[in-house]
């Protein structure tokens, strides 16, 4: 083998065990990036369970507002009853005359 294919050589086997060790760094920043793009994933999962729990928290909560009478709203709710129950009477004695 000549001078000239040697050095040739070398050289070809200094660039494929540069192309190797790049290789080797792009494997190990993409397994890296999967690795923290699965952590991500799993974030959004969590966060989105806690945003559908927040949901129905919210809802359930506002249910019971719907539900929920004040001092005011029961004597208006009575006052109302009284006025009705006036009313009846009054069609009571009329019927009655």
């Amino acid at each position: 083998m000549t001078q000239e294919n040697e050095t040739a050589l070398r050289n070809f086997e200094a660039l494929v065990r540069q192309l190797m060790a790049a290789y080797s760094k792009e494997r190990a920043a993409r397994e890296a990036l999967q690795a923290q793009l699965d952590d991500c994933r799993k974030l959004l999962a969590e966060e989105q369970a806690r945003v559908e729990q927040s949901k129905q928290d919210f809802e359930n909560l506002r249910r019971a507002r719907i539900l929920e009478v004040s001092g005011d709203d029961v004597k208006d709710a009575r006052s109302h009853l009284a006025r009705l129950e006036r009313e009846i009477d009054k069609c009571i004695a009329l019927l009655n005359v």
